[in-house]
């Protein structure tokens, strides 16, 4: 927090904090952050950057009152996304922007800056980021840079992090045992939460490439079932939906012993059958798919508008879903490594596509699946992101006892 005191280091022109999740990184950043500026300028301006300015709110200046209380004033013009700051007789503004497109560099344009803060680097496009340093021209201006790890060709990990003494910054790497407040069953619980590639960043923070199929610890013999086991009455679908694209409906059904099994599937391709069908067609085909069951909703690609309204004229509750890709990856890999998540073997397109659903990296060098043989897969996610993941909430904030 108090780098740029140290006489090492006072000179160098920023900081870059990586490592895992919870190891006290945006913390330590963002009181450090406050602390150099209030100490170093007066009547300056600063910005802090996030992928949203929500996320921004949520991650940072929401707490930033909790972490900074007795030590300074802090006042907040929502409609102009600005913080006005008091702290020993001086006061600076805190700009808040979003970096979430290639078009977000155009908010920060025409600005002049004394520091700037981007907490989680990496989920922004470069040209954003190049954009904001470009604005910090006053003299003593610093960058602070922190971020979760993301792939090894990633342009923040080539250009910044390989380059930090070339670029004079600091570097620090974080764990999370650098996070005092964890105990040692929370960094279990973690460690549970991540497989696979996610494993390898958010749990030891490391700059690892997504190579082959996402979802590697799915095996047919575990997984795949021949006979399913007793059933009880909650059931949903999930829907990929599709013109020329495959349409999918995936029926969830929990078992009597907790776990949640996808027992039926309908897939059609407009493409490959050489027939479009109309909305009001797949609504028939759900019907008959459903065979009687009523399921408690219908989450549906939040694309198919038309289709979501069809089908609540026909008197389904349809849920938008979460489309949150990478985020709905992570939850369907927890829940395949714990086994609570299984398939029948009628299922055939759901189980390949298990096994060709692979990474692929954008032109930043940020990884996402392969846009080929995944309308199963994004089924199957929607349905693990807006039904458990929100149960599964709502069971965390619900009092002990109750």
């Amino acid at each position: 927090m108090t780098w740029w005191k140290q006489e090492r280091y006072k000179n160098c022109d920023g900081i870059i904090c990586d490592g895992s999740v919870r190891s006290g990184k945006t913390v330590s950043m963002a009181i450090g952050f406050l602390l150099w500026s209030m100490e170093c300028f007066d009547g300056e301006r600063f910005a802090l950057c996030g992928k949203t300015i929500e996320s921004l709110r949520r991650n940072v200046t929401g707490l930033l009152p909790q972490w900074m209380e007795g030590l300074c004033t802090i006042s907040e013009r929502r409609s102009e996304n600005k913080l006005i700051i008091s702290m020993n007789g001086r006061k600076n503004e805190y700009y808040l922007f979003g970096g979430k497109d290639e078009g977000s560099y155009a908010l920060i344009q025409g600005m002049t800056l004394a520091g700037i803060l981007f907490d989680e680097v990496a989920l922004m496009p470069r040209s954003f980021v190049e954009q904001a340093l470009a604005r910090c021209s006053v003299e003593g201006s610093r960058f602070w840079f922190n971020c979760n790890p993301e792939s090894p060709t990633h342009w923040f990990y080539q250009n910044w992090l390989l380059e930090c003494r070339e670029r004079n910054l600091l570097y620090l790497h974080f764990t999370m045992e650098d996070n005092p407040s964890l105990s040692g069953a929370i960094r279990s619980r973690y460690e549970r939460l991540y497989t696979g590639v996610f494993y390898q960043r958010y749990v030891l923070g490391r700059w690892v490439a997504a190579q082959g199929r996402i979802y590697d610890m799915f095996d047919q013999q575990s997984h795949v079932l021949d006979t399913l086991p007793a059933m009880g009455k909650t059931c949903y679908v999930s829907v990929d939906y599709g013109t020329q694209n495959p349409t999918v409906f995936l029926l969830w059904q929990q078992g009597e012993d907790k776990r949640w099994y996808c027992t039926r599937e309908y897939y059609w391709s407009g493409r490959s059958q050489m027939r479009q069908k109309t909305d009001g067609e797949y609504a028939d085909d759900l019907e008959a798919f459903l065979d009687g069951l009523r399921p408690r909703a219908i989450i549906v690609d939040p694309s198919a508008a038309s289709f979501m309204a069809l089908l609540r004229q026909r008197g389904y509750l349809v849920l938008g879903a979460d489309n949150q890709v990478l985020t709905g990856i992570r939850r369907v890999g927890q829940l395949l490594r714990e086994g609570s998540l299984l398939f029948s073997n009628q299922c055939g397109h759901t189980v390949g596509e298990f096994l060709s659903y692979v990474w692929e990296e954008d032109d930043q060098g940020q990884d996402r699946p392969k846009k080929e043989s995944d309308h199963c897969m994004d089924a199957l996610r929607y349905f693990v992101s807006t039904v458990l993941a929100r149960n599964q909430a709502r069971v965390a904030r619900r009092p002990r006892g109750l």
